[in-house]
């Protein structure tokens, strides 16, 4: 499995991004997907997951702004991230799990800022 990432740039506050995952394995659609961020000096934290029925998991602090969304017969994920703040600037990078072992993308950097 390998997971690429794309969509992350430089953003002003209260703007928009959509992140990519192309996913290359062939367990795609029974995987649980998710989106990870991790920003310097913080923990890591699960921004939102997807299961392979289509149920969303969301982090408190995204509630609301990001929704995560999959298309099973292209193996992506998508990110679409609304109401930017500086607080979402991090490293987001793609998860996937297919039951037996989890797999992470390299990440791609969302900077928010003026």
């Amino acid at each position: 499995v390998q997971l690429v990432e794309s969509g992350g740039g430089l953003v002003q506050p209260g703007g928009s991004l959509r992140l990519s995952c192309a996913d290359s394995g062939s367990a795609f659609s029974l995987s649980v997907m998710g989106w990870s961020r991790q920003a310097p000096g913080k923990q890591r934290e699960l921004v939102a997951r997807i299961t392979n029925k289509g149920t969303t998991n969301y982090a408190e602090s995204v509630k609301g702004r990001f929704t995560i969304s999959r298309d099973n017969a292209k193996n992506t994920v998508y990110l679409q991230m609304n109401s930017l703040n500086p607080e979402d600037t991090a490293n987001y990078h793609c998860t996937a799990n297919d039951g037996v072992l989890n797999y992470w993308g390299q990440g791609t950097q969302v900077t928010v800022s003026s």
